[in-house]
């Protein structure tokens, strides 16, 4: 997580000059995205907090992610990404979100291979962005690679 750290003082530096707050809707990555957020201090004054949404039942119940999504498109999907990062902004009142869904194996899950990963970003003015991403080796580094995706994208967002 420490190679993450400027990455994350930025995007926390960036909120704070805009006043504005995150929070996190996660899967794979288990709430690693939440922590490498919050190494950084003073983090507290823009990281409202995360769900960590492992189970369908947490997407559903948690998140408002409609069963519908689930069934149509599967948990590992752009619809059910940025239903996750809607329902989370929606949840705790944040203004920004970020969201982690896929594989992160050994194997396929549910016919879905092992590295393939959604990120969703939802914002201001119904900012949504998602985007499929595609990893190899094992557990760990798939859900590193997936954090710093996640980071980057939301860094391009905020125009930093």
């Amino acid at each position: 997580m420490r190679e993450f750290y400027n990455e994350s003082a930025r995007i926390i530096e960036t909120l704070r000059s805009h006043s504005q707050t995150l929070a996190t809707a996660e899967s794979l990555s288990g709430g690693l995205l939440g922590a490498t957020l919050t190494q950084v201090p003073g983090s507290s004054d823009v990281y409202l907090g995360g769900v960590i949404a492992y189970d369908v039942k947490i997407k559903r119940e948690l998140l408002s992610v409609a069963p519908e999504l689930i069934t149509q498109h599967g948990v590992v999907s752009s619809a059910v990404a940025l239903a996750m990062a809607v329902g989370v902004c929606a949840r705790t009142g944040s203004d920004w979100s970020i969201s982690t869904t896929g594989v992160a194996g050994p194997g396929p899950s549910d016919g879905v291979p092992a590295g393939r990963v959604w990120i969703a970003v939802s914002g201001p003015n119904s900012l949504n962005f998602s985007e499929e991403l595609s990893f190899s080796g094992d557990r760990d580094q798939i859900r590193m690679a997936t954090i710093a995706r996640a980071l980057a994208a939301f860094t391009r967002i905020l125009g930093e």
